[in-house]
């Protein structure tokens, strides 16, 4: 059935008028981060975003019904009645879906790429059971993570990679099934309009590079207002990425 906001409302009315907001202020935002990015890599640019302005992305902003609408229909999109040993939110921003996770895990880590962003989501959230943020780039994680996790959250994370080709959405879906404990499951979610504009467009070679992957196998896949969303399982034999 259609995911629902609450009880009697459809899913087709997540939205206001003022949330329109929400997607102009994310542009923005998405328009300096390519422009830092451009000359001082994706490191640098996540953390101008978030040391220029607190939220960059409004998506803590109560003004807003659109972000706690998706956060709540992608915890929907998980499989009903499981609870997960440990989970990893890989781009974690501001610490809203880690937080969401904590409805099913007792031991939650946000990575992001950004100290900033770290630093913003301890002070929204403040000290919580179970839940942590650090500093970490899916390129260059500690090795230790390998295997560690039951279920690895990847939302509105990969268009930020600094090469935007099939391999390197190839070497990201190994990546993240290497992070996976046998039978762990990976939820991908990206921004998804319609099927003609480029943001969508390369939504969708994003998850059929997941999809692709010998490393996962595809349990599910839906299509929301705006986004994407994959579930995929880890495969039997993982390749480790050289």
């Amino acid at each position: 059935m259609p995911a629902k906001t609450r009880p009697g409302r459809p899913w087709w009315l997540f939205m206001k008028p003022r949330d329109i907001g929400l997607f102009l202020r994310s542009a923005k935002t998405d328009q300096r981060i390519s422009e830092v990015r451009a000359t001082d890599g994706a490191r640098a640019a996540f953390e101008a975003a978030y040391s220029e302005r607190d939220d960059p992305w409004e998506s803590d902003n109560a003004r807003y019904s659109y972000q706690r609408w998706k956060y709540e229909a992608l915890m929907a999109a998980l499989p009903e009645g499981r609870r997960y040993e440990r989970v990893l939110d890989l781009g974690c921003g501001m610490g809203a879906m880690s937080l969401a996770l904590t409805k099913v895990s007792d031991d939650v880590l946000g990575l992001d790429i950004a100290e900033a962003a770290v630093a913003q989501a301890r002070r929204r959230i403040g000290p919580h059971p179970g839940l942590r943020f650090e500093q970490g780039d899916l390129g260059a994680l500690d090795p230790a993570l390998a295997g560690q996790f039951d279920l690895v959250v990847v939302a509105d994370t990969l268009y930020y990679l600094d090469h935007l080709d099939d391999k390197s959405f190839k070497t990201a879906a190994t990546l993240v099934a290497g992070l996976l404990a046998p039978g762990g499951l990976c939820l991908l979610a990206n921004h998804y309009f319609f099927a003609g504009d480029k943001d969508s467009r390369l939504t969708r070679r994003i998850h059929d590079a997941f999809a692709w992957s010998p490393s996962l196998d595809l349990v599910s896949a839906r299509r929301r207002p705006f986004y994407l969303t994959s579930i995929l399982s880890r495969a039997e034999a993982v390749p480790v990425v050289r």
